[in-house]
């Protein structure tokens, strides 16, 4: 118990490091937001400024480019089809649904986005029931929303949250999660134990999630490397892990099949030999070392030869149906960590060792 508290203690405060940045830009963005409408612009009350700040902002690690800006023209709009309308038709709970409607129908002819619509549509609900004739007009505050929005655009550029880290973070995830699966069937085969072997199904099925949330996070650090000047120069690096971010799915879905007939294999006359197991093992140390070559900022080069060291293993004899099926999804799984090294296709598979002529003298 004490372990696991422990854990999720240090698992929070490293997610908690990655969204300090984003706090920064809201306080920053929003302060900084006030003062310019206030001051440089003259509106005395100017609270769409910062609270157009901090929805384009968040604190979340998937905001996207495209998703700002949605937000920003959407508060905008919003804030100035609601302020227009309340000014001369009062408010109420008729004039409430006449002002969302108007709000919505316009941002949806303008833009599909569940998003952009929706935004809309809350931003006009708030000036219908909380600013009704405060003196300042629809343009006025339609101006403070979108100086909040071009301020929180700047901070991101100014203020951004590493790129990297958002990065090494998610892809750390799925190469543990990928790492976990090879282990966990390895000590299957090795004990014969029909328990464990499911619980590496269990595990690889779950591994979707982690997938899709480190190419949200991908998208998340491309999108800080465009708009942010500070990021310009390291492009490269981020590049690593964009040639890793499909190689790594793939390995993760031959690693499901694998996880699957291992369970299945278990249960067969000839189940898999512990070289299997072996070769497993190596597999899953490979990927840890991919893990942190990249997190180091380094070419995986021993990830690299560690993977080659395994492609070019001579395969067991006398195999069941599906100790020949694992064997098929860990090549697949070792040609994909290879592409995710760097390594082109052909080159990849062209290191395993050729199975017709292993078949031809068995």
């Amino acid at each position: 118990m004490r372990t696991w508290l422990s854990d999720h203690v240090k698992d929070r405060l490293s997610t908690f490091g990655l969204i300090v940045p984003s706090i920064a830009q809201c306080a920053v963005g929003a302060a900084l937001a006030w003062v310019i409408a206030r001051e440089l612009l003259g509106h005395p009350q100017p609270f769409f400024a910062p609270i157009s700040v901090l929805i384009c902002v968040g604190i979340g690690l998937g905001q996207r480019l495209r998703r700002v800006v949605e937000l920003v023209v959407g508060v905008s709009l919003g804030v100035g089809v609601g302020d227009l309308l309340v000014s001369w038709i009062g408010s109420g709970p008729w004039q409430i649904a006449l002002v969302v409607a108007l709000a919505m129908t316009i941002a949806g002819l303008l833009d599909s986005g569940a998003l952009f619509v929706a935004q809309a549509g809350s931003s006009a609900v708030l000036v219908a029931t909380l600013v009704p004739g405060a003196g300042a007009g629809g343009l006025d505050r339609m101006l403070d929303a979108l100086t909040g929005g071009l301020i929180g655009i700047a901070a991101v550029a100014l203020l951004p949250a590493s790129p990297f880290a958002i990065a090494a973070k998610h892809l750390s995830g799925v190469l543990d999660a990928l790492s976990t699966v090879l282990e966990r069937a390895a000590e299957a085969i090795e004990k014969r134990d029909v328990d464990l072997a499911a619980e590496a199904l269990e595990e690889a099925r779950g591994t979707q999630a982690a997938v899709e949330e480190f190419e949200q996070a991908l998208e998340t650090s491309k999108e800080i490397t465009m708009i942010s000047p500070l990021h310009w120069h390291r492009r490269a690096r981020l590049a690593r892990y964009e040639t890793a971010a499909q190689p790594v799915d793939l390995a993760l879905r031959n690693a499901r099949v694998l996880s699957r007939r291992t369970l299945a294999s278990l249960g067969e006359a000839s189940p898999p030999p512990a070289a299997l197991a072996e070769a497993m093992r190596e597999v899953s140390e490979a990927a840890l070392l991919l893990q942190l070559e990249l997190g180091a900022g380094r070419e995986p080069t021993l990830a690299q030869q560690a993977l080659l060291a395994v492609a070019a293993r001579e395969r067991p004899e006398q195999l069941g149906f599906s100790a020949h099926v694992i064997i098929a999804q860990l090549r697949s799984v070792v040609v994909d960590l290879l592409q995710a090294t760097g390594m082109e296709h052909a080159e990849a598979t062209a290191a395993l060792t050729p199975l017709d002529d292993k078949a031809g003298r068995e």
